[in-house]
Order: C-alpha cells, then structure tokens, then sequence
C-alpha cells in the first residue's frame, strides 16, 4: 500500500487487485503498510467484506480496534482464513476510519465448482460500482461523481470516457454489482434489458428479478439488443443513480455503456429511460438453500432480543462512540472475567453485546435516525430478515438472507435474526462509512470457553487487544488490576 494527498491504493491501483480463488481455498494475504504521507492516517487493517472467518480466524477479520491493532507503518500482517463452504462476489477494504473512502478496497470472486446456477449463463463479468467523495466541513461529505469500474463524469465536467463492458448477442452473462461507496445507495438498470438475480450478499436466492445496491448482488442479464446504457440511480444503458449527491444521467452522468461486439463504437447510446415494470423487491428474495429464520415463529421468539435505537446526538457524532483504549498485556483467566464486566459495565449502552454461544438472537433496527435509510452490516455472520424495510410484516418461514440490510426510513422496524455459532467480537456497524466514524456501531461478543469472552486476543504469539471505548473510571480501575 502507498499513499499519496487523499489517495490509499492497494496494488497501486484506484480499486485495487481483484482477488479470486475457489470455494474452501485456503487464502493467505500478507499487507505490507507502506504509507508514508504524515497528512493522512498512515496505519491501517483490511477487512474481508462478507468472508465469516468461522474456523476460528475472528482475528484475521480486519477490523480495527475490535479484532486487530492497526498495521502500523512499516509494518506487515498476515491474514490467515478458508473460505469455508463459501462461494460467491466479496470484497475487501479499510477498516479504519473512512480509509477506503480514499481507495483501499477491492473486489474478492470466489467460485464454486458445483455452482448451482451455472446453466443460467455463458459468461462469468464482473463490475465493480464505487463513487469518490468530496469532502465537506461540518457535516457529512456527499459524492460529486459516480465511477463504474474507475470511470464516470461529473455535473458540468467534461465528457470523458465511460465504462463499457461489451457483450455478444445471444449470449447469457452474469454480471457481479458491488457497491464500493462510502455513502449512497445506488439503484441500478441497464436499459431495454430484463435481469435475475441470483445471488446477494453471497447467498444464493431463488431466480427473482430498479435494485437497491449498498452490498453485493450477482445479476444472470438476458442479453436482447445492440448498446445500450446502464444506469446507477434509476437507470439505463447502466445506469447507477445515487440516493444523495448528483442525482439523474443528464450528460452521462450515473452511466457506462453496455455494447455488443459488432457495434459503432462511436456512437454513445442514448436510450430512454423507462420505468421498471418488475422492481426488486427485498423482502422477495428468498435463500436456494436452508430458508427458514432460527427461533419461534413470533416475534421475540428467540434467547436474546435486543431493540437497537439508534440517533445522533449531533450532526457529525452518533450515539454509540466513544474512546479507543489498547489493553497491552494478555490478561489470566482470572482477569478475563474482570475484563468482560468491565466492558459491559462502563461502557455506553449499546456498545458491546455479551451473547451466549449457540444461541438465537433477534435484532429490531427501529429506523428514523438522520441520514438514512442505514445499511447495517454484520460481520462473521448472514441473517434472516424477518421484518424488512417497508413491511409491517413478519416472513419467519423463507425470509431474505444478508449480511447487510437498509433499515428504511421512519416508520420501519427492520428486524434480523441469526444464531450465535461463530465465537469471538465481531462488529455491528452502518456501512455509511462517515456514520461508522462518527460512532454508529457495536461489538457483538460471543462466549468463548465455557461462556467467558476473552476481551483481549492472543495471535500468533502477538497481544493484541480488542478496543474498548472506556470512562476514566474504567482505565483507572483495568490499571488498578495490573492490566497496564
């Protein structure tokens, strides 16, 4: 990694390096941190967006403060994980601060060679969506472009190159969407052009067919015409329209061009924008495999419920953030009891979740905070979304499964439910990534030996503590029992 003003790049690219393997392979990935520039934050942790680590690789999941200290510059780090029984469009980036709002991510293909989807296609396309942010003082930044695959325009700018993926009449192609952006939600098309999805968040789903992007989604396109637009909003050609930022695709704005082989290339297509006859529709998606959300057919029908309101106490600080604090020594178990009262104790509510190991939990994710719909993302784990957004319904029966979900605007009451089969912490955090600096996230702790968490991790031989956002009175009182 190497930096320059506002820019992190992983193999000295924009997006960086596709990483591919194969369903249960071993993947070994060393980052060397070779940031330098003394204006930006120089250390650094990679997160494997959608990979569960659930061989007991919790440590290897990247995220900063919470499974790992920060590379250091200078420095380097092994992440060691299977991808077990996993196939399907991950991706990876920071997990520190807003880092990958300036670069540090890329697209991660696994594939399954008993995919059971693979009659559906001909070709096997990958595209990648991500925006670069401008930045703003005192609120929120906002995107000022879209880019497809690194290209785009912006409003007023020049009309430079679009992205173009180019197809053969006739032929079926699956096409993997992963939203990269730090904030919006894209809605995505391609015009004069019908799509099946059949894959979101890694989960294979029932064929089912205006999509709402903010994780991954693997789309099979029947393929009917010559070029045409793809739009990222609500789209065509493709089309890719934000939910904040420069809306609309006048000037090809939001755009990159689908084209057949054989067709002008000179030509930039111009097709109307028509309106979805069959829109995506989540709570439609159902799991090709074990459908079924854990727990009683009710609601609360679980070992643990948690409501989780969330609001901002500012416009740039959310309620669940506090301090970071580094626990040098790896304690005894005498100190590790004391170590998970102490987290649970001081902490701000809502900041850690002790659960207990094989256990059924459900989350209600009442909506209404500013700045969204806010997509929350559940690290070393999918859920079943039995209530989604816009629904006052409850589907335990074959329900959605993600592990990301929009929790709507106010009124809605997003409910998921998982079991607590991967031990370890694990982050609980909005994917808008300038709402996760600001404070919305949590630590869900699950029991390890025999119920007790041990808060801080030992690996490879290294201490590494977990974060905990303490008071005072509690590093006062974790160094009165020798803990530093």
């Amino acid at each position: 990694m190497d930096s320059v003003a506002q820019l992190f790049l992983a193999g000295n690219t924009v997006i960086g390096p596709t990483v591919r393997g194969n369903k249960n392979d071993r993947f070994q990935i060393n980052v060397i941190n070779q940031l330098d520039d003394d204006t930006m934050l120089k250390s650094t942790s990679i997160h494997w967006h959608g990979l569960l680590q659930n061989d007991g690789t919790n440590w290897s999941d990247g995220g900063a403060f919470v499974n790992q200290c920060p590379v250091a510059p200078g420095n380097s780090f092994l992440y060691d994980f299977t991808a077990t029984n996993q196939a399907g469009t991950f991706w990876y980036h920071s997990h520190l601060s807003t880092q990958y709002c300036d670069g540090l991510r890329g697209a991660i293909v696994i594939y399954d060679p008993n995919d059971p989807y693979a009659d559906l296609y001909d070709v096997d396309d990958a595209s990648q969506i991500g925006t670069t942010p401008k930045a703003e003082t005192l609120t929120f930044p906002a995107p000022y472009a879209t880019l497809i695959n690194g290209l785009g325009r912006f409003n007023g700018g020049n009309a430079t190159e679009l992205a173009v993926i180019t197809v053969t009449k006739g032929k079926r192609y699956r096409m993997r969407l992963i939203n990269m952006a730090c904030d919006p939600n894209y809605t995505f098309s391609i015009d004069q052009h019908t799509m099946t999805i059949i894959e979101v968040d890694v989960v294979s789903t029932i064929r089912s067919s205006k999509m709402l992007i903010k994780s991954r989604f693997l789309l099979d396109r029947g393929i009917l015409s010559s070029s045409t637009l793809i739009r990222i909003l609500e789209t065509i050609g493709f089309r890719a329209n934000p939910s904040i930022g420069t809306q609309g695709f006048a000037g090809g704005i939001n755009s990159a061009i689908l084209r057949y082989a054989q067709a002008d290339a000179t030509v930039e297509p111009d097709t109307p924008l028509e309106t979805a006859t069959n829109p995506l529709v989540e709570a439609d998606l159902v799991p090709l495999e074990n459908p079924g959300a854990p727990g009683q057919p009710q609601v609360g029908g679980v070992d643990v419920a948690i409501n989780l309101a969330v609001t901002f106490v500012s416009r740039t600080v959310c309620c669940l953030m506090a301090q970071h604090l580094f626990l040098p020594r790896f304690p005894s178990s005498s100190k590790s009891s004391l170590a998970l009262n102490l987290l649970t104790t001081f902490l701000p509510a809502g900041s850690v979740y002790n659960l207990p190991l094989n256990s059924t939990v459900e989350l209600s994710l009442p909506a209404g905070a500013v700045g969204g719909p806010h997509p929350i993302h559940l690290h070393g784990h999918t859920f079943d979304v039995v209530r989604s957004a816009g629904s006052s319904t409850y589907n335990y029966v074959n329900p959605p499964r993600r592990d990301v979900v929009s929790i709507g605007n106010t009124g809605d009451n997003v409910t998921i439910r998982f079991t607590t089969d991967n031990a370890g912490p694990w982050f609980l955090h909005c994917h808008i990534d300038w709402h996760l600096e600001a404070g919305f996230a949590s630590s869900l702790l699950k029991a390890l030996n025999n119920g007790l968490l041990l808060s801080i991790l030992l690996i490879n031989g290294i201490n590494y503590a977990q974060s905990m956002m303490l008071s005072p009175r509690a590093i006062t009182e974790l160094h009165m029992q020798g803990f530093f």
